[in-house]
């Protein structure tokens, strides 16, 4: 299956976006697709083999999962790639005129249709922009 690409330019410096990206307590703060849920926790040892967990659940308790990847490429603030059961996906930081370009692509899975799938990880890319830009200190 054709791996699935999903990208934001997120007007801050290249630092800023990958702090909020890989520390856990900025990680709670955007790590959801919609306003109905929220990330409860989240780990994150960016080292190869290290692991990065991520709890997401309906705020209301009537559904969640975990997530969990282990790391198999790190490139400070340029990339990293994890895994996950199967799959993969690679990460890209890359400096721009207006800010800081994310890049994730990753490979499907076979349950939910490609679309589902892209929109819901660019609706958590599209969170993570917001949050970088307008909220995180």
């Amino acid at each position: 299956m054709e791996k699935i690409v999903v990208r934001a330019i997120v007007e801050a410096p290249l630092e800023s976006v990958w702090n909020c990206y890989t520390q856990p307590h900025h990680i709670t703060q955007w790590n959801f697709a919609d306003p109905s849920w929220h990330c409860p926790r989240a780990e994150n040892d960016m080292r190869i083999g290290g692991t990065y967990k991520a709890r997401m659940e309906a705020k209301d308790g009537s559904a969640g999962f975990d997530f969990e990847a282990v790391y198999s490429e790190i490139s400070v603030e340029q990339s990293f790639t994890y895994g996950f059961g199967d799959r993969n996906a690679h990460v890209e930081f890359e400096k721009k005129e207006d800010g800081t370009q994310v890049t994730i692509t990753f490979e499907p899975e076979n349950i939910n249709s490609p679309e589902l799938q892209r929109n819901g990880w660019q609706a958590i890319l599209n969170n993570f922009k917001h949050y970088t830009e307008h909220e995180a200190r």
